[in-house]
């Protein structure tokens, strides 16, 4: 255990850090499972086909509460009976829910890739999604925030 120089243990380094080659590993496969909503709203920029399709696995009302653009609606209790109707799979899938606070986006995954479809999961859900400025759509039409200077850059990109 790693002291701090006033001799207590540093909480941080309580368990060391996973040797290099361990850690990338793990890394490389948390970016085969996630997608992050900066790079899902640049994917879809309208210069054409992001090569995967969006899916919004929450109830009807929060869908009609907001939801991304052109994001497909299939609550995860429907998925087993109704995705082969709406999901080709031979396209990816992004799947969210409200936000961080919600499992339900990995359970629509699990369940879609339990189908057999390629799926990952977007952090941050709708709520992200919504702070960072992305336009989004609600019953009532189109809407965009003022992006939340603690989760989006002010200016330009965060550059990560």
């Amino acid at each position: 255990m790693t002291q701090t120089s006033a001799g207590t243990v540093n909480p941080v380094l309580r368990v060391a850090p996973a040797a290099p080659a361990e850690a990338a590993a793990h890394f490389r496969a948390s970016l085969v499972f996630h997608a992050d909503v900066s790079d899902v709203a640049a994917a879809l920029a309208p210069d054409g086909d992001p090569g995967f399709v969006v899916l919004d696995s929450r109830s009807t009302a929060s869908w009609d509460q907001g939801h991304i653009p052109g994001a497909v609606h299939l609550p995860t209790a429907l998925i087993r009976e109704q995705a082969a109707r709406l999901l080709d799979r031979d396209v990816p899938v992004v799947t969210y829910c409200w936000g961080p606070g919600c499992n339900g986006a990995t359970r629509a995954a699990l369940a879609l890739a339990e189908l057999g479809y390629r799926v990952k999961e977007m952090l941050g859900g709708f709520e992200y999604w919504v702070r960072e400025g992305f336009e989004f759509e609600t019953w009532q039409g189109r809407e965009r925030r003022v992006a939340d200077p603690l989760t989006a850059p002010v200016e330009g990109d965060c550059g990560c």
